[in-house]
């Protein structure tokens, strides 16, 4: 039978979604990837090599770090000799006053011996040199200069420091001369001070320019590595040698990977990387799990939180932000599992992780820690019921996180030491895993979905909707209790999610609480539809649908228990009053939508369950006895007229699933409706 062109449409426009999907997935995880010119490698001076053998890819040169190059430089400052040019007319006006005052001042007994002394002193004072106070202090105390050189009749000779004089000191060197035969006092009456002044000048451009020559002359390279060498080994300490060397090879690998040449190919190879594993999810999906894509709330989700902490990754690879480790990337498998099942959530946990360890570099340990962590995560927490339940999984996984890396760097390291930063990762990232839960309540009202702990707070008796409904109804709610108990007992048996059915099974009936008296159950003797025609009551009774969706509505059901309201009728008929109708006008054509239910019919297991277990339960009651034979005739014949009129069609149950449920609802029947058995009564003798 050729496909109709409406099927044709629905294949291409599910082609159509699956294509843009896939597109749009690539292209957002490779535009925030970061491109390559990140080292990837992290290190600390004095720190074990966390990785494994690194080797050399290229020759390149080793970089002096900025303390050495300080240090030579400031070496090199402190053995330059700065320039100073000689004013050689200093010392022959200061010894033509000194001459001057001797004839016109100093006339006394000794003074010629004493002018000869001084002459002879500022002679030598002179050819040593004299530069300022300030120049002396400066290079003697600030800048720690050995020596000199002296620029005379442009030749330069290296003096040292020590040699020359300062203003004080060449006073000094006079005053201090000789003072057995040379009276200090008498030499004080010459003005000596006055005969003493600068002949030596900083000759600062020729100082500044030979300086800043000799800097840039500082070689920035300590060697060289070659290409194939080793750098360091996992375990080993990263010593200031070691640092240096991984220091100039992340530069080198920086600035080589920085190229615009490059980038192109970069972008291609992860582009290919990401596409192949989204191809993969998505065949995925059309193998096993096809009914996620008629649901594009569920397909949305399913690849926007991936996507999302792919991003998140990349944001702190690219940054250098805390540590990947941090990251809690078993949140996804554990929302998925919550929502739908263990499977997928695996699989799009894989697919996560090896995106991600593209943008690491030496992924192994990552990869393999996060694959263990999420088949623990998937594992501990099957059925969210409770709050508690996230707490012990974020410590499990806690535990899974110490103790595989423990063994695992027991096993590489050279030596029993640990990085106990990585274990403060693994808190950060179990503590983050605890926003689980009030993120699961917003993503069911972003999307729709129904956690585990949603639906135990919605079958609580004690709900107002239920409440009210047990006292209003109260025959309609029993009938609801033995529904929701039959329901999640099959569910249980074929594999379905039973919580889900069963609060199902607790709210599909709430539309009769408008008119519970129309209704056999809540009836006590009196039928108001004695004084209603078939079609009218007819009407009545299915009109409980329409009124419990619209209750629904105004108490926030979620839409997941809507369609068990909507479904657990499907498009069959009342035909207790449709039969009544058609007896009473054999001539007439009937309008069968008007005892037709609105539905529609099933489109999960779990709303195939739950209408089989409410029409057999229903019709239960009314069997006149409940004898094995019964009972089971009326499983049989209930769940066989609704396979026959196509119900399931459209659900994922299948032939056995449906076997094993006669089974169990032939059982709990036959359990609930036993007949006890009589009591001998004691023979009274006299």
């Amino acid at each position: 039978m050729k496909p109709s062109k409406q099927q044709k449409r629905t294949r291409m426009t599910r082609l159509l979604m699956k294509i843009v999907l896939v597109i749009v997935s690539t292209a957002v995880v490779v535009y925030f990837m970061p491109r390559g010119d990140e080292f990837g490698y992290k290190y600390e001076l004095n720190r074990p090599w966390n990785y494994g053998l690194l080797i050399a890819n290229t020759k390149f040169p080793i970089q002096k770090n900025d303390s050495t190059l300080r240090k030579e430089q400031e070496s090199l400052k402190r053995n330059f000799q700065p320039y100073y040019n000689v004013d050689a007319s200093v010392k022959d006006s200061m010894l033509s006053r000194l001459y001057h005052q001797a004839a016109n001042e100093w006339q006394g007994q000794n003074s010629a011996m004493y002018v000869h002394h001084i002459a002879v002193l500022l002679d030598t004072i002179y050819r040593r040199g004299v530069i300022s106070v300030d120049d002396y202090t400066r290079m003697t105390d600030e800048e720690h200069h050995r020596s000199i050189r002296v620029v005379n009749n442009n030749v330069a000779t290296s003096v040292p420091l020590s040699q020359v004089f300062s203003l004080r000191s060449a006073y000094r060197y006079i005053m201090t001369q000789d003072t057995a035969k040379y009276s200090r006092l008498v030499l004080q009456q010459f003005n000596v001070n006055e005969l003493i002044q600068q002949n030596l000048f900083y000759d600062h451009l020729k100082s500044e320019e030979e300086l800043e020559s000799r800097l840039q002359g500082i070689s920035s390279y300590n060697g060289f590595v070659q290409a194939g060498q080793k750098i360091v080994d996992r375990g080993e300490t990263v010593t200031d040698e070691v640092y240096d060397v991984l220091r100039s090879y992340e530069k080198d690998y920086e600035r080589h990977n920085i190229s615009e040449a490059n980038i192109p190919y970069k972008v291609i190879g992860e582009v290919v990387f990401v596409l192949v594993i989204f191809v993969l999810l998505i065949t995925y999906l059309s193998l096993f799990r096809a009914d996620y894509f008629e649901n594009p709330r569920s397909v949305t989700l399913l690849f926007a939180l991936p996507v999302f902490m792919c991003i998140v990754a990349s944001l702190m690879v690219s940054h250098k932000v805390l540590n990947v480790f941090m990251l809690p990337c078993c949140l996804v498998p554990i929302v998925i599992r919550v929502f739908m099942d263990s499977r997928t959530a695996f699989m799009f946990h894989c697919a996560m992780v090896l995106i991600i360890s593209l943008m690491l570099t030496g992924s192994y340990e990552f990869v393999i820690m996060q694959l263990v962590a999420g088949m623990v995560a998937i594992q501990t927490l099957r059925e969210l019921s409770q709050r508690s339940q996230i707490v012990r999984t974020a410590f499990i996984i806690f535990l899974v996180y110490v103790i595989f890396y423990t063994g695992y760097s027991l096993h590489h390291e050279n030596d029993a030491k640990m990085d106990f930063w990585m274990y403060i990762c693994f808190s950060v990232n179990c503590v983050l895993l605890l926003f689980t839960y009030p993120l699961l309540w917003m993503l069911e009202k972003a999307f729709g979905f129904v956690s585990d702990v949603t639906l135990v707070e919605l079958s609580n008796v004690h709900n107002t909707l239920l409440q009210r409904m047990s006292e209003t109804a109260p025959g309609t709610f029993q009938h609801s209790m033995q529904v929701a108990n039959l329901s999640a007992e099959v569910a249980n048996k074929i594999g379905a999610k039973a919580q889900l059915v069963r609060t199902g099974a607790l709210y599909h009936d709430i539309g009769k609480m408008e008119r519970p008296v129309f209704f056999t159950e809540n009836q006590t003797g009196f039928s108001p539809h004695k004084h209603l025609s078939a079609m009218k009551s007819a009407e009545v009774i299915i009109d409980h649908v329409k009124n419990g969706l619209i209750l629904a509505d105004k108490n926030h059901i979620p839409e997941a228990i809507k369609r068990f309201i909507s479904t657990h009728h499907g498009t069959g008929k009342a035909k207790y009053f449709y039969i009544t109708y058609k007896n009473e006008h054999p001539d007439e054509e009937i309008d069968e939508a008007a005892f037709t239910y609105p539905g529609p019919n099933p489109s999960t297991k779990e709303e195939a369950i739950l209408m089989m277990c409410d029409a057999v339960e229903a019709a239960s009651r009314s069997l006149p006895e409940y004898t094995e034979e019964a009972i089971n005739q009326l499983v049989e014949k209930i769940i066989d007229s609704q396979v026959a009129e196509g119900f399931f069609g459209n659900s994922s149950i299948t032939f056995k699933d449906i076997a094993i449920a006669k089974a169990v609802l032939k059982d709990k029947l036959k359990t609930i409706y036993h007949t006890r058995i009589s009591y001998p009564e004691l023979n009274n003798e006299e």
